[in-house]
């Protein structure tokens, strides 16, 4: 594991360690995995940004599951990974700092305190202390490669919504290049309920990674959306990330002979 020296700003200390961290660096696959939310941390300087400790290992405040997935896949492609240390409600590292989510007062129906109010100066201090050294960690990884790599980012959602529940186990996203989510989304078994652009879109606002990384570079990209229930266990995570990996190498082999 390598960890990004990096000059931390006011709401981290120097114990908190870096912002984002690069598992596998030295891997040899072309392929760039992300895992944005894979956190729960929130600095001691945010008073765990007055959550109730009921929502401090929530969906609110992470993915769960999705960290253990991304290294799975890390681990079985021979492929660097680079995810974000700290909890998406200090900052959403897959939102641009004008986008008033990035920093959210509210997620579902957990009400997060310490992200009310804030002025122009606290959020820019916000996106300065998390999203600036996390982009700058993940351009430093995908310059870093000799041939530009595919790119996969990688989450997970509540299975209820707003008291509504989604049917979609596992969503394949795409911005405008659809090409490898198409191609995963025509290997997939059956195996899964497997979905194009569930449970959101680019329309929602969440393919900023891949706006700001991927599409500039040319790089074939995809974000993976996947139910946290199916994310509970070793046993559970292994099954997801096999059908994962199984439609990322048909998608890869169609499009070489295509």
């Amino acid at each position: 594991m390598l960890h990004v020296t990096q000059t931390l700003p006011a709401i981290l200390d120097p114990e908190d360690g870096p912002v984002a961290e690069v598992m596998n660096p030295g891997s040899t696959a072309p392929v760039c995995l992300v895992c944005e939310h894979a956190s729960p941390f929130i600095p001691a300087s945010l008073s765990n940004l007055g959550l109730a400790s009921e929502h401090l290992q929530s969906h609110a405040v992470w993915d769960p599951g999705a960290l253990a997935l991304s290294r799975r896949l890390s681990e079985k492609l021979d492929a660097p990974l680079v995810a974000c240390r700290v909890s998406r409600l200090v900052y959403d590292c897959n939102r641009p700092p004008e986008a008033p989510d990035a920093i959210p007062g509210r997620v579902e129906v957990i009400d997060i305190p310490g992200n009310q109010g804030l002025d122009a100066a606290a959020r820019d201090m916000r996106a300065r202390s998390v999203y600036d050294p996390f982009s700058a960690c993940l351009s430093s990884m995908l310059d870093g490669f000799s041939h530009p790599p595919l790119m996969m980012t990688l989450h997970s959602f509540t299975p209820v919504w707003n008291g509504r529940p989604r049917a979609t186990e596992i969503g394949l996203l795409h911005d405008d290049d659809p090409t490898l989510a198409n191609a995963m989304m025509a290997a997939s078994d059956g195996a899964f309920d497997v979905a194009l652009n569930m449970p959101y879109s680019a329309t929602d606002g969440v393919t900023h990674t891949l706006q700001k990384h991927a599409n500039p570079r040319g790089l074939k990209n995809v974000m993976v959306e996947v139910r946290n229930d199916l994310l509970k266990d070793d046993q559970a995570i292994a099954q997801v990330a096999t059908a994962l990996l199984d439609m990322l190498i048909a998608a890869k082999v169609s499009e070489t002979s295509a």
